[in-house]
């Protein structure tokens, strides 16, 4: 005889438990369920059994929400069906972006495979870019969609961070700068899809152009100069590659520069402090009016954005969010390699289930916060340890380990503090997290004989004699962010930059559920009166 098949409704019902009930018996291995398209079914038999034995006790409940973004196979997540790990080799961050909020166009055409232009190696190509076969009903036919910041929403946001310390953390400026662009944005609380499309690419470009530049200027970057100042032109003897430091002499005067290598690995600017963060030189600038403006990473005479230079700029191909974000990052021109490292970084990062992070921005979504006020609490969350800052303390683990000789004293030192070892280890990929895996394949591809990647090799070797779990991508940003020159907390602006794409897709299923997520406490405190 043949197993009954029911749908949930019908085993919901016979239970006398709601739907998400139901989904939470299934996380916990007390159902067993079978998928048909979009239908959850399950074994009749099973259902019957459970109701006459009576709802499982001695486990807290678990809250279960129906999504179609993201889901999470054994060793990787796939984006509405799509590996992700395929898509961080195939396709670009805005495509993939595109593909989980409005599941139009295929995120990689398969008549070509997108990749890196010939013309321009380090160009985003249209197809990976976001135009697919089946382009969006809402534009053009042929046409990407536009990811363009509003000029005066990014001037306020640069405006606003010339007050903080210079050492604040990519993360911490990310929030003060949501904040400002949400309080500009006239149409954040039009939550239809379109208009929260419109409105996420408008958030995640403005998120990236208003962070401060640490590299050398670029004539299509919408927060330098126009190109007739004096100080828009590249200092005399920039680094080509990453990591190859750019003579001292005939400097534009104030200008970052790259650092010798002998504290930053052969990388990056400035000093690394007590803590071990690196920190870019800091120009202290004096105005035309005689005040001193405080500039993160910019050189002498490097202004603030005016405003319209970001509406206004134009350039022949249009530049991928990776792109912009790179300068923001490390003040080394990156190479075609790298570049696509960082936008493989992105696309592997854009959304991962019900994480920490996500799981609040959906409830602040499904209360109708505006899709600022989503992404604000998606960040607050992201910057805990226990996850996207925990790539911050992969960064400092790395750049311990100077030489690969000092990976075992590292990692002992950190075992007999009774530390975590960052970067290594997943609560839902228990035998190994391939995200980890493909970021470091990318990396070693781009540069294989790079002194920081033999350190991180060496932290690997040293982790797998302790028997200790293997990498998760905390560990693979960690690696990017050393061989790039990357500036401390790299990682953490990386994955709030991606996640993004991430919130603001979950955020769209609340918008369109329409009733709020309320989850319910199992009181443990004393004894309540009884009326």
């Amino acid at each position: 005889m043949g197993v009954e098949w029911i749908d949930a409704a019908t085993a919901a019902d016979r239970l006398g438990v709601k739907r998400a009930t139901l989904y939470a018996y299934v996380s916990r291995g007390v159902l067993k369920r079978r998928h048909e398209g979009r239908r959850s079914l399950f074994d009749a038999a099973e259902i019957e059994t459970l109701a006459r034995r009576g709802r499982p006790r001695g486990q807290p409940p678990e809250l279960v929400i129906e999504s179609a973004v993201t889901a999470l196979g054994a060793d990787r997540p796939y984006y509405r069906g799509h590996d992700a790990l395929t898509l961080a080799r195939t396709a670009g961050f805005e495509a993939t972006a595109e593909w989980l909020w409005t599941e139009h166009a295929s995120p990689a055409g398969p008549e070509s495979p997108p990749g890196p232009s010939a013309d321009s190696p380090g160009t985003v190509t249209k197809d990976r870019s976001g135009v697919g076969r089946d382009d969006p009903p809402d534009r053009e036919p042929g046409t990407a969609p536009t990811w363009q910041a509003d000029a005066d929403a990014v001037q306020a946001a640069v405006a606003a961070q010339r007050g903080l310390p210079e050492s604040l953390l990519p993360l911490d400026r990310l929030q003060v700068i949501t904040t400002v662009l949400g309080a500009t944005d006239l149409l954040r609380f039009q939550l239809d899809p379109p208009s929260v499309t419109a409105t996420a690419r408008r958030l995640i470009t403005g998120l990236v152009d208003a962070l401060p530049v640490l590299g050398p200027p670029d004539a299509h970057d919408p927060s330098r100069p126009e190109p007739d100042d004096e100080f828009s032109r590249p200092a005399p003897g920039w680094a080509d590659e990453p990591g190859r430091p750019a003579p001292r002499s005939g400097d534009a005067p104030g200008r970052l520069r790259p650092g010798s290598g002998d504290e930053s690995g052969g990388f990056g600017p400035g000093r690394r402090d007590e803590g071990g963060r690196l920190r870019p030189e800091v120009e202290w600038l004096g105005d035309d009016a005689g005040q001193a403006v405080p500039e993160r990473g910019r050189g002498a005479g490097q202004r603030e954005p005016e405003a319209g230079t970001a509406a206004e700029s134009s350039s022949p191909v249009p530049r991928s969010i990776a792109e912009r974000l790179w300068p923001r990052l490390t003040p080394h021109p990156p190479s075609p390699s790298l570049l696509r490292a960082l936008e493989a970084a992105l696309v592997l990062l854009a959304d991962h289930e019900l994480a920490a992070s996500t799981l609040a921005a959906r409830v602040a979504a499904s209360a109708k916060a505006d899709p600022y006020a989503v992404v604000i609490t998606g960040l607050g969350v992201l910057g805990g340890p226990l996850h996207g800052g925990a790539s911050y303390a992969a960064e400092r683990l790395l750049a311990e380990v100077t030489r690969p000789s000092d990976a075992p004293r590292v990692i002992a030192d950190r075992i007999r503090r009774g530390e975590r070892i960052p970067g290594f280890g997943h609560t839902v990929y228990k035998n190994g997290d391939a995200r980890a895996t493909t970021l470091l394949d990318l990396v070693t591809e781009a540069a294989p004989g790079h002194d920081r990647l033999a350190a991180a090799r060496a932290v690997l070797a040293e982790a797998r004699r302790r028997r200790l779990p293997e990498p998760n991508v905390d560990f693979g940003l960690a690696t990017l962010a050393a061989v790039a020159g990357m500036t401390s907390g790299a990682g953490e602006a990386i994955f709030a930059v991606a996640r993004t794409a991430g919130w603001l897709a979950h955020a769209m299923e609340e918008y369109a559920r329409g009733s709020l997520l309320r989850l319910r406490a199992s009181y443990t405190g004393p004894p309540i009166p009884r009326p």
